[in-house]
């Protein structure tokens, strides 16, 4: 009972009041791990990160795009093949999984913030790249 109770808090905390991985501990944390990512609740998208900090994503719809991630100013950013911006991410282990908290405001200052977990489902690519 105390350790479901430690674990409610530390998922009512606010982000910020835990501390942000470094781009070491981000990397063993993820590699050769599939992450799903949710925003209140609704999944939107799942990851596959791969040696060397390579990625492949997916909005959860059989289209994956490889990409790469790499740390520049404390954030881990994301560069996908095909896709015009870079997406840079603060993110924060907690015991459901990981906060990712987009790096760039919103228009009214607020910052949209992800849970990124593992589920016992597999990542799911269709295309020329997948095979027969």
């Amino acid at each position: 009972m105390h350790r479901l109770i430690s674990i409610l808090f530390l998922t009512a905390l606010p982000s910020t009041l835990l501390a942000d991985m470094t781009a070491e501990e981000f990397e063993r944390y993820v590699t050769g791990k599939t992450l799903f990512y949710s925003q209140n609740g609704q999944e939107y998208g799942v990851e596959r990160y791969k040696e060397n900090r390579q990625v492949e994503w997916s909005f959860l719809d059989g289209e994956c795009t490889p990409g790469f991630w790499y740390e520049e100013a404390g954030n881990i950013c994301f560069a996908y093949d095909g896709w015009a911006e870079v997406q840079c991410w603060s993110f924060t282990q907690t015991p459901q999984g990981l906060i990712a908290e987009f790096a760039r405001p919103n228009e009214d200052g607020t910052r949209n913030e992800y849970l990124a977990y593992e589920k016992d489902e597999e990542m799911i690519c269709f295309g020329p790249d997948t095979g027969v």
